[in-house]
């Protein structure tokens, strides 16, 4: 298929934001992204050129092949803005790198970009964030309590506004008010849970992310 000179600036114009707003990501890349978009561009254009002509209300395809500016720019307005493109990109890229690397710093980057996106990102990175704080919490517990005895642990107290129950890290001057509920049992309940915590939410964190990239693959197609 050729392209018209009209259509060819639009086009070019609509890739260049793209691009910019990739800054970051490695030239390979980029030029990948875009490749792809340009011929996600052309296909669509030319459909919706093809869909219109059949329907007799719209421009079909000049001279046989060429393809027709209404339809690249319907194509360019289903892509939606170049900035939020690149964005999904740039997520999607960070969502592929936690999946084979699994470390939980990559993952969380990848969770705190798909936040900005959509409400679905927001609770997903606000979840995981829970489980890792309470996983690091619990594990903190178990390991510091041998060297600070008398203020790591689970403790209980009864204040204004009823029964209080907290995790103490054992790093204050003063022993906490209340009374302490598992002892030396936080050790090894500590590091069960929040090794078992910090795994569970590592997988469903990635299983998230792939639910989230099948689902971009589907649009795409």
């Amino acid at each position: 298929m050729t392209i018209s000179g009209e259509s060819h600036q639009k086009i070019d114009a609509y890739l260049k934001r793209v691009r910019k707003a990739l800054r970051g990501m490695p030239s390979d890349d980029a030029d990948e992204i875009i490749a792809e978009l340009h011929s996600h561009i052309l296909d669509r254009a030319a459909a919706g050129g093809g869909e219109a002509a059949a329907a007799g209300r719209g421009e079909a395809t000049v001279d046989g092949g060429e393809a027709p500016v209404a339809g690249v720019d319907a194509a360019i307005h289903g892509l939606g803005s170049p900035e939020s493109l690149a964005s999904q990109y740039a997520t999607e890229a960070l969502m592929i790198r936690a999946q084979v690397s699994r470390s939980p710093v990559v993952l969380m980057q990848s969770l705190f970009r798909w936040a900005g996106l959509s409400a679905a990102g927001f609770f997903v990175c606000l979840g995981a964030l829970v489980g890792y704080v309470l996983a690091a919490v619990l594990l903190l517990c178990a390991l510091v309590k041998p060297f600070r005895p008398h203020t790591a642990g689970l403790w209980t107290s009864n204040g204004a506004d009823g029964l209080n129950l907290g995790f103490h890290l054992g790093f204050g001057a003063s022993t906490p008010q209340g009374k302490e509920i598992l002892g030396w049992w936080i050790i090894p309940i500590g590091l069960a849970l929040g090794y078992g915590l910090f795994v569970w939410t590592t997988r469903c964190a990635l299983w998230s992310v792939r639910q989230y990239r099948n689902s971009r693959e589907l649009r795409r197609s």
